[in-house]
């Protein structure tokens, strides 16, 4: 599969499966919201409390998985992580992120000022997952 019809995948879905890896070596996998930026690189935003953030902090490498229109029609791309920094400001670059994020992933909010705060109070990051590898089966 080529990676950029595994990116295409992506972009028709928001909803996706990471992979990440554990320190013992062995797989974690998280369901997850994620957008597709102009650029390729695809977005998913966590907590900084979670095994998949302390994961891709001490490797950053990651598996998303996304399924096509059936069963049997599925995309995975491998990814290099790159992070945020954690909000700690509601006007602060990575709130804007994940403003752009939320947008992508939902729409408008109805009440940015009370998601800012919520985004800081939750210690939110968005996880830039660039990708370098591809495979699958779309049909």
């Amino acid at each position: 599969m080529e990676l950029d019809e595994a990116v295409a995948t992506a972009r028709a879905t928001h909803q996706s499966v990471l992979t990440t890896i554990r320190r013992d070596g062995r797989p974690q996998l998280s369901n997850v919201l994620h957008y597709v930026r102009d650029d390729g690189v695809i977005v998913v935003s966590t907590t900084a409390t979670t095994a998949k953030h302390r994961n891709l902090r001490r490797d950053p490498w990651a598996a998303l998985k996304v399924d096509g229109t059936s069963f049997w029609s599925y995309a995975v791309l491998e990814a290099e992580a790159s992070f945020s920094d954690v909000a700690a400001d509601p006007h602060d670059d990575a709130v804007e992120e994940l403003v752009a994020y939320f947008r992508a992933v939902s729409g408008e909010h109805s009440d940015w000022d009370d998601y800012r705060r919520a985004m800081v109070a939750d210690q939110r990051v968005a996880v830039r997952l660039t990708p370098t590898r591809a495979y699958g089966l779309i049909r």
